[in-house]
């Protein structure tokens, strides 16, 4: 058990005189609220009645259920030590964190609730505040199986401490709610979120013992892509160059103009019939 500080020592002994109950009855009841994260108690205690349960709101549950003085003075012990809780910092947690083992045979623990952090009601534990101290206080803490855990929901962070070392990861956009141990062949760590059951190997890790963890191998840039081959560029063929038929008119006025040169005795006929080869060979 979490051992008092002087000035824990004094609030039990005031507490003690004022509702009437020993000191170890005021101390085994700090306890209880302290468990129940300041908002409900589990205590077992010959002083209450034996066992009991009491709960902000009204429930009370004595075993000496018809001892209403009883039940009044338990009722207002509890209050008086969930407001002195609520008071010290980093104390209570404003957060919903459990974690569970579960193992071939079924068994299952469960741990939720508050610490003593660095309350001035307790002697600091070598054991607490295990992380790292830049995170702050945490939102929620957890432990099983010699497995503790620290979630830090304003960083987004989550410490786990396994084989004495200290593990840093990114919970990027999960709110985490709990941890659970599957155990046996093939053990694994999962935690439940607003996305449901996830692995907690698929998180980043940020650091181990203090040292930031190297970064992930970042894939080869891709080889530039060759240009393109030049595609032959292909123009029209150049239009034909026109032919003989293109100059039929010129030709046949050119025999014309030879035939009266003929006439008029100007050619001869040989003259006339090779020239008129000669034009008709154009065509």
């Amino acid at each position: 058990m979490q051992q008092l500080t002087p000035a824990g020592q004094q609030i039990v002994q005031d507490l003690s005189q004022r509702h009437g109950f020993s000191q170890d009855a005021v101390t085994h009841m700090l306890f209880a609220v302290l468990n129940g994260n300041g908002g409900m108690a589990q205590f077992s205690h010959p002083e209450f009645g034996g066992s009991g349960q009491w709960m902000q709101g009204g429930m009370l549950m004595l075993g000496d259920m018809f001892n209403h003085n009883l039940k009044g003075r338990v009722d207002s012990l509890c209050y008086e030590i969930a407001g002195i809780l609520a008071n010290q910092p980093g104390l209570l947690q404003s957060g919903s964190f459990q974690s569970q083992s579960q193992s071939g045979g079924g068994g299952q623990r469960q741990t939720a609730g508050g610490h003593p952090g660095q309350s001035s009601l307790f002697v600091p534990d070598p054991e607490d505040n295990w992380w790292p101290t830049d995170l702050g206080p945490p939102s929620a803490t957890g432990s099983q199986n010699n497995v503790r855990y620290a979630y830090f929901s304003g960083a987004r962070r989550l410490a786990v401490k396994t084989g004495g070392s200290v593990w840093v990861y990114d919970t990027l956009d999960h709110q985490i709610g709990g941890f659970s141990q599957q155990q046996g062949m093939g053990s694994s760590i999962i935690f439940s979120s607003q996305y449901g059951t996830v692995s907690l190997s698929s998180l980043p890790v940020v650091s181990r013992d203090g040292r930031p963890a190297a970064p992930s191998p970042v894939a080869p840039a891709a080889p530039p892509m060759a240009p393109p081959a030049p595609q032959p560029s292909f123009e029209p063929p150049a239009p034909p160059a026109p032919s003989g038929g293109a100059n039929q008119h010129d030709v046949f006025a050119s025999l014309e103009r030879l035939g009266d040169l003929k006439a008029k005795g100007i050619v001869t006929d040989e003259e006339f019939a090779a020239k008129k080869a000669e034009l008709l060979g154009r065509l």
